[in-house]
């Protein structure tokens, strides 16, 4: 699935309107989740990490979702676990250990999605509609 040949600038132009639009997007969703986390006193890193721990997790897979080196995590986890937010237990594989919320970090999650959901553009800006009609293109964009 190629681009049309012909009008090189005009496309390098739209290309370059389209780009900095995501970024624009990117960079104000990044400004909304870190202003809606501010209330909770905790690290905008600790804050994402939460988020991403709907179900117990390796802690590669975490790393992957918050697109971070593997060695930063075992910190983060750390610093989840001085403050009663998550517990290592062992998975299947016991050498492989799980990032698992506790009840507070469950409660925590629970309140920070409240709290990103009243703020998140995507969903007060689009319907559901345009919602599922912008998933697919972003993942296309992605390569996924």
């Amino acid at each position: 699935m190629g681009v049309v040949t012909g009008d090189t600038d005009g496309l390098m132009v739209e290309a370059r309107r389209i780009s900095a639009l995501l970024v624009q997007v990117a960079e104000q969703a990044k400004a909304e989740f870190a202003a809606s986390v501010t209330e909770f006193d905790l690290p905008l890193h600790l804050a994402r990490a939460i988020m991403q721990l709907d179900e117990p997790a390796p802690m590669r897979e975490l790393a992957d979702s918050l697109a971070c080196d593997r060695s930063y995590i075992t910190g983060l986890a750390d610093q989840l676990e001085e403050r009663d937010l998550v517990s290592r237990v062992p998975g299947d594989d016991r050498r492989v250990k799980l990032l698992e919320l506790t009840d507070r970090g469950r409660e925590l999650r629970s309140s920070l999605a409240d709290a990103v959901a009243n703020s998140s553009m995507v969903l007060q800006r689009l319907t559901e509609d345009e919602r599922r009609a912008l998933e697919p293109l972003l993942l296309k964009l992605l390569g996924a």
